[in-house]
């Protein structure tokens, strides 16, 4: 545990060095956060509700749903797709830490350097230019961070398992791109499920998508009943249990790979 710990602080240490990093991905949130409140109020200027949401609910769902979108940044596909251009894998696997360890332990670090560097000055903007993100019910806070750690795993798994795909085809740079925009637009940060038509909002209910963002934020707009967020909740879980057992089983196949063939 020592070990992933030092990663953690090491990789906090790194990012917090790139400050310029830091302002362009502040200000690319920032633009997003604001583009998408003059979306949203020129959708809603006849005032009333849509999706059973009024203008300032969604209005704090953009700006938590930026929020939401610093906690769930992963960088293992692209870890993963590094060692493999390099040549590295084989040897990484062999040090006495879990290769894919080190990748959530990097993950975890530059997350904890982004909630000081990114988070905090994204609410404010939200707070000073859009609307104060309050939550609908302090009550429900709880299962809020509850289902905020289901979602960081479920998106975590994901990416790992995508990261994979690198040991086949080496170079995946443009279908991780790909990959986190389609996942944004499917999982309700963009636009929530609500507003999709019927068919196509049934189905993406079986799949994990909307269980990273919509349900998270849907808990903290207050939009839902107890027992339509504590089904959301099942179904989150299930989908994090099993994709980590997927994970489990795609990182025992790719690292006996790897021994067999060197790298």
């Amino acid at each position: 545990m020592k070990k992933y710990l030092y990663i953690i602080k090491t990789q906090i240490i790194k990012r917090l060095t790139y400050a310029f990093d830091v302002y362009g991905n502040i200000l690319v949130q920032t633009i997003i956060m604001i583009t998408s409140a003059f979306f949203w109020k020129a959708l809603y200027k006849d005032g009333g509700t849509a999706g059973g949401v009024d203008v300032d609910s969604m209005l704090v769902y953009i700006i938590m749903s930026s929020v939401l979108s610093v906690l769930l940044i992963t960088n293992v596909e692209k870890r993963i797709e590094q060692s493999v251009q390099k040549g590295t894998v084989a040897t990484d696997m062999m040090k006495p830490v879990s290769l894919f360890g080190i990748y959530f332990a990097e993950d975890i670090g530059t997350i904890i350097a982004l909630i000081l560097q990114n988070i905090l000055p994204i609410l404010l903007i939200g707070s000073l230019l859009i609307k104060v993100p309050k939550m609908a019910d302090l009550r429900d806070l709880p299962i809020f961070v509850l289902s905020v750690l289901l979602s960081f795993f479920i998106n975590w798994f994901l990416a790992a398992l995508f990261g994979m795909m690198a040991f086949s085809a080496v170079n995946i740079d443009a279908l991780i791109q790909v990959k986190k925009h389609l996942i944004r637009l499917v999982s309700g940060s963009i636009i929530p499920l609500w507003f999709f038509p019927d068919p196509i909002a049934n189905v993406l209910k079986f799949l994990p998508f909307p269980y990273i963002y919509q349900l998270p934020l849907s808990i903290y707009i207050g939009r839902g009943t107890r027992a339509e967020i504590f089904t959301g909740m099942e179904i989150q879980l299930a989908w994090a249990v099993v994709l980590f057992l997927v994970f489990l089983f795609a990182q025992k196949q790719i690292t006996r790979k790897v021994m067999v063939q060197g790298g």
